[in-house]
C-alpha cells in the first residue's frame, strides 16, 4: 500500500509544478463553484439526516398503529356479523 505521506508529498510538487496564475484561475473557478453549489442547495428543500430518522420513526410507529386498529376493527365486525347470523329472524309464517 501506498504511504500517504508519499502521495502528499507528490500532490504538494504537483502542486507547486503549476504556474501561479493557472493556479490562481483554478482557486477563482473552485471558489465559484462552491458558491453556486451553496446557493443551489440552499434553495432546495432539504432536511437534516437527525429530521429524517425521526419522521421515519413516527411513520413506523404510525404504520404499526393502522395495523393494529385495522385488526380491532376486522376482529369487531366478526363479531357483529356473527351476532346478526345467531339471531333468529321472523319468518314470513308469523302473520
Amino acid at each position: 500500500m501506498i504511504d500517504a505521506k508519499k502521495i502528499e508529498d507528490i500532490a504538494k510538487q504537483i502542486g507547486n509544478a503549476i504556474p501561479p496564475q493557472v493556479r490562481q484561475f483554478a482557486d477563482d473557478v473552485e471558489a465559484k463553484v462552491k458558491q453556486v453549489l451553496q446557493n443551489k442547495l440552499a434553495d432546495m428543500d432539504f432536511v437534516s439526516r437527525e429530521e429524517f430518522d425521526v419522521q421515519r420513526q413516527v411513520l413506523l410507529r404510525t404504520r404499526e398503529k393502522l395495523e393494529q386498529l385495522e385488526q380491532q376493527v376486522a376482529a369487531l365486525m366478526a363479531e357483529k356479523t356473527q351476532q346478526f347470523n345467531s339471531k333468529e329472524l321472523p319468518s314470513s309464517d308469523q302473520q
